[in-house]
């Protein structure tokens, strides 16, 4: 192997590019037209157009992507995590195409890739799957007459997907058709599949997963566990290694388990074993991910272990270069950070960067793939960046943590770092003793919305400026708005960022600007529950929007009647467009 193509996008492209640097290798990215300047691009040997912005055009496109391997003479294809990263039919087609798969087998893929098939092969190995169908759901019949025999609460899952997508919690009977026909259509859109199952949902679980590394030697290695219980929209915002309150001999079984089920799949390279642990202390096989985790980072720190290099090692036929179940040192955490506002619901946020900087100082380290100006794109995932710290306990582990979080500065889009700080002060982060729905039971987000813009003329266009004065000896920088000066820039001077003054205008509480129900980000609408005429009560969904591939149901905020429906589903409108009125 001397080259290889990486064909994925963001900070994961930049990580295995670095990766196969060290290794001497020729590195080769692929980018849509919106990514034509994204630092992925930039920091790989060669990079190709693989198409237009929408996934489906570009990461997704198969034909161009294999296309461009053959143009580019590489040796082999990384596909990262997402997009076609769990595609056995694209992992075939590389193989097919006579290139090196940076990848367990297609077989493999499949089989942990269907999480049908992966209950079964857990169950042949004799590792325990949370109760649920074998099967994929036929009907909401099928979901009915599952819950009178298991009870509430309920998950419908995406067949052949992972991290969240595709999954939604049914607490109520009358939840269970909307919720049904959610996830079918969630796992289509992420996965090119409404196959969905069903299976009893734990109280309070956490959410502890295995790293694992096979070479085709007969070398297997389990390389520690991590807890993921930080999550919102079951998708996880903070990660740990080792897990709290996790005993030498849980662990033990863990690594076993996590192997069996590898082994039950003839898996080779690294993947991810995840389980659910009850209150009980007792693990259900959950699903297996099989490619290189967001989150293997964490395992990375305390191991000194560069997972992305032993992945192409094992794909081109060498040995693991380490031996079997290193030992851990110190403790690490992840903090996902993503352009959402928390206040909002962790609601997407898509946008410009306009400042971006990054921590720096012992025990830290920052994955990303944006700089100052970068694009966070309705069309892809919404992680900026990933930042990483690591103490010699849990306790410095979180204290750099904090600091690390303080001091990263970006501006221009909402991001989860206030909801991550609120987070680690609280009692049950510090005391380790959280569960997956923690933030949704506990946590209230609110008091991170941002103030009220200054009022400026409507007519004047400004521009962000800043000073630094002093007030009795101590220093502080202050900024504000001002009018756009004309004169000409000295060379190599940079521009402020610009934008209109806002217009305020006074949000009425009742009345009728309450019933104008605009969209709360770009994106396009896939469902609507209510036709034009119809009586709707406050609370009631009444549209779904979709943004990065994630669904978002509109409320109404009053009782009332629809007098004015603008959408329909396919439509794709702004932020802040009028959706409907009701009076």
């Amino acid at each position: 192997m001397d080259s290889v193509l990486v064909a994925n996008r963001g900070e994961i492209a930049v990580r295995v590019i670095r990766a196969a640097r060290e290794l001497g290798l020729r590195t080769v990215a692929i980018y849509s037209e919106l990514d034509r300047d994204a630092v992925h691009v930039a920091r790989a040997d060669e990079a190709w157009n693989v198409g237009g912005a929408p996934a489906a055009e570009s990461y997704l496109n198969i034909d161009r992507v294999l296309e461009i391997a053959r143009e580019s003479h590489v040796d082999a294809v990384h596909p990262g995590y997402g997009f076609l990263a769990e595609n056995a039919d694209f992992a075939q087609r590389v193989i097919d195409a006579g290139l090196i798969w940076v990848g367990p087998p297609p077989a493999a893929i499949a089989m942990m890739g269907d999480k049908i098939a992966s209950r079964k092969a857990a169950d042949a190995a004799g590792v325990l799957s949370v109760p649920g169908t074998v099967e994929p759901l036929q009907s909401i019949e099928v979901v009915t007459a599952f819950a009178k025999e298991h009870g509430y609460p309920l998950a419908i899952k995406a067949a052949h997907g992972g991290g969240g997508k595709g999954l939604k919690v049914v607490w109520e009977e009358n939840e269970l058709e909307s919720a049904f026909e959610s996830a079918q259509r969630e796992a289509d859109a992420w996965f090119a599949s409404p196959e969905v199952y069903i299976e009893r949902y734990l109280s309070k679980p956490r959410h502890i997963e295995a790293q694992i590394i096979l070479d085709t030697h007969g070398n297997a290695a389990f390389l520690g566990e991590r807890d993921c219980s930080i999550q919102r929209r079951h998708q996880k915002l903070i990660e740990e290694t080792p897990a709290t309150h996790f005993s030498e001999t849980q662990r033990a079984g863990l690594g076993e388990a996590a192997l069996a089920v590898a082994r039950a799949a003839n898996y080779v390279n690294a993947g991810t074993v995840e389980f659910l642990l009850d209150s009980d202390g007792a693990f259900f096989f959950l699903e297996m991910n099989t490619r290189i985790q967001v989150e293997h980072t964490i395992t990375e720190m305390v191991t000194g272990i560069d997972l992305v290099k032993e992945q192409l090692r094992v794909a081109a036929g060498e040995k693991l270069s380490f031996a079997a179940n290193p030992p851990a040192t110190g403790h690490a955490i992840e903090f996902r950070v993503n352009a959402e506002d928390p206040a909002a619901g962790f609601l997407p946020n898509p946008g410009d960067i306009i400042e971006y900087q990054e921590p720096a100082g012992l025990g830290i380290r920052v994955d990303s793939g944006v700089l100052a100006g970068s694009a966070i794109s309705q069309y892809y995932d919404n992680m900026i960046a990933k930042l990483v710290v690591w103490g010699r306990d849990r306790e410095e582990a979180i204290a750099r943590g904090h600091r690390a979080l303080e001091s990263f500065k970006i501006s221009g889009v909402e991001t989860t770092i206030g909801a991550q700080l609120l987070i680690l002060d609280t009692d049950e982060f510090k005391s380790g003793k959280y569960w997956t729905t923690f933030i949704t039971d506990e946590l209230d987000f609110s008091a991170l919305t941002k103030g009220t813009t200054p009022a400026i003329p409507e007519d004047e266009e400004t521009e962000e400026r800043s000073m630094t004065v002093e007030v009795g000896g101590r220093r502080f920088v202050v900024r504000y708005w001002a009018p756009v000066m004309t004169a000409p820039q000295s060379a190599g001077q940079r521009a402020a960022p610009r934008r209109r003054a806002p217009k305020l205008e006074r949000q009425e509480s009742s009345g009728d600007s309450a019933g104008v129900i605009t969209a709360p980000m770009q994106g396009t609408i896939v469902k609507v529950h209510r036709a034009a005429g119809t009586e709707v009560e406050a609370g009631e969904a009444i549209c779904v929007l979709e943004a990065m591939k994630m669904e978002n149901e509109i409320k109404s905020p009053i009782d009332g009647e629809i007098v004015d429906l603008r959408v329909q589903p396919g439509d794709t409108v702004a932020s802040g467009a009028v959706l409907m009125v009701i009076r």
